[in-house]
């Protein structure tokens, strides 16, 4: 499918319809959505930025602004989870290149899905991505760094009031592999407050998937 294809298709009625479904918790309209976009071949890539996340995305803005329940934020997660699961075969299609990135969402984070959407593009790039889920102790991040020498670690951040958890681990990893690179993204970052992560050396908050696709192919 070429890019105005992908455009089309997702600005089309058939993206709010599957926002629809997701708002009433309708997973088997959702996979349907899913299934219609994969047979008419559009881009894993763009099915995680311009589907999943930009759906998850205006969720989050309902929720914020009270028109929806937590509950319903809840569920249209744990859908997207499930779909994300669906189509992750195509993700480990490719080519391995070697390199291995470890993310984790921090310790007293619970919302995964944008860590295993990261891990998951870096995966399309040919790496070998470990995701360690919500609420990664900084022992358990620390280990799994030592047992897979990654080249990248990446750190998730959904909720603001969570960011001395993250600044904690930072350093936790920085002390002990100084010259490590750590990533950092998330719901958190988006209308900016990354200014403590620039006071530390080695630590790049990454705010959008081309960023992270930057990095990935940089670092290849």
């Amino acid at each position: 499918m070429h890019e105005d294809e992908v455009s089309s298709a997702l600005n089309s009625p058939l993206y709010e319809r599957y926002l629809a479904a997701l708002l009433e918790g309708e997973r088997e309209q959702c996979a349907a959505v899913v299934g219609q976009l994969c047979a008419a071949q559009l881009p894993l890539r763009a099915l995680y930025v311009d589907l999943f996340q930009r759906s998850l995305y205006r969720v989050g803005e309902l929720w914020e602004h009270n028109r929806i329940s937590v509950a319903t934020e809840h569920l249209a997660t744990a859908i997207t989870e499930r779909l994300v699961a669906q189509v992750q075969p195509q993700v480990f299609s490719g080519p391995r290149r070697g390199r291995a990135i470890v993310i984790a969402c921090v310790a007293d984070e619970f919302h995964q899905l944008g860590g295993r959407m990261a891990a998951d593009l870096f995966e399309l790039h040919g790496w070998r991505g470990y995701f360690l889920g919500a609420n990664t102790p900084h022992e358990s991040l620390l280990k799994m760094i030592e047992r897979q020498k990654p080249a990248l670690v990446g750190l998730s951040l959904s909720i603001s009031f969570n960011l001395p958890s993250l600044l904690a681990a930072i350093d936790a990893v920085r002390g002990a592999w100084p010259d490590l690179p750590v990533i950092v993204g998330g719901q958190a970052f988006r209308w900016g407050g990354g200014g403590q992560l620039s006071r530390r050396e080695g630590v790049t908050l990454v705010g959008s998937v081309a960023g992270l696709e930057a990095i990935a192919v940089r670092h290849d």
